[in-house]
């Protein structure tokens, strides 16, 4: 595992510790590792959405908007 050594404001320090304290993740690292994975996730979503989005658009599909595309596409993602 590749070691890594960076700074946090003190507000996010204080954030980590506490979720640390409060025994959600036994480290830090284990916690930033996580908060990575979950963006990484979010990342491949809003991939998904952009490529549906271009997909519409280029095809002629639809008349509504990028904007308005994504506005449906997030309220069918989050239910």
């Amino acid at each position: 595992m590749a070691r890594q050594s960076i700074s946090f404001t003190k507000p996010n320090d204080e954030w980590l510790k506490e979720q640390v304290d409060n025994q959600e993740y036994s480290s830090k690292s284990e916690l930033v590792n996580d908060l990575i994975r979950q963006a990484r996730s979010q990342q491949v979503q809003i991939d998904w959405i952009n490529s549906k989005l271009d997909n519409a658009e280029k095809s002629g599909f639809t008349s509504d908007s990028k904007s308005e595309i994504l506005k449906q596409s997030k309220a069918t993602l989050n239910g």
